[in-house]
């Protein structure tokens, strides 16, 4: 099948933030234990490291949004007032990386294998996810794949700005509170553990 302009668009709108939500997991989660040296001899929140790694792939993430909007003006795309949604949707994907970097930055310290275990879910999970495809592709399964959290996010931004519509409110709702629930784990389980 050959892929229509919006597919096409809609393709490129979901890989851009599925390839940050990855980058800034796996620098965030070997953030502590690449800057072991620093943790342990040098006084000062320790949330520093997983954070500012994420921020690097905030960085990253900017400039290939950047890139992204060149290339779809190029492909005839203009935003319409929907494009706003995307302020929502990112913050719910920062707010879920920033407790996963956090939660998963403090295991590596202790068991030593979760970088290895996140980098093969990492790998496999973009079939998990509607980055590659549209979550209706998988037809009545659909409810199962939004169970991801980063589903209704990806989702979401494809609706918006590339569709000119409104995400599902109710996924969407689905997906901040689990965002909300692993910030406040993250956060909660960082503090408990930082002293460590």
């Amino acid at each position: 099948k050959v892929l229509t302009r919006d597919e096409i668009m809609s393709l490129m709108v979901r890989a851009v933030p599925w390839t940050f939500f990855v980058s800034a997991l796996r620098f965030g989660t070997n953030s502590l234990l690449g800057n072991s040296s620093l943790v342990t001899k040098v006084a000062f929140p320790k949330s520093v490291f997983p954070l500012s790694a994420m921020l690097c792939s905030c960085f990253d993430f900017v400039i290939a949004s950047t890139a992204l909007v060149v290339v779809l003006f190029i492909l005839g795309w203009f935003p319409s007032v929907h494009v706003l949604w995307a302020i929502v949707l990112l913050s719910i994907l920062a707010a879920l990386v920033a407790g996963l970097t956090l939660l998963l930055s403090a295991a590596n310290l202790f068991f030593r294998d979760v970088k290895y275990l996140v980098e093969i879910i990492l790998t496999y999970a973009i079939f998990l996810s509607p980055v590659l495809y549209d979550a209706s592709f998988v037809g009545e399964w659909q409810w199962l794949l939004m169970l991801n959290p980063m589903s209704p996010v990806l989702e979401g931004l494809s609706a918006a700005v590339v569709y000119h519509r409104m995400p599902d409110p109710w996924w969407t709702a689905y997906s901040a509170l689990v965002a909300a629930i692993f910030l406040l784990i993250g956060v909660r389980t960082f503090r408990k553990l930082e002293p460590r």
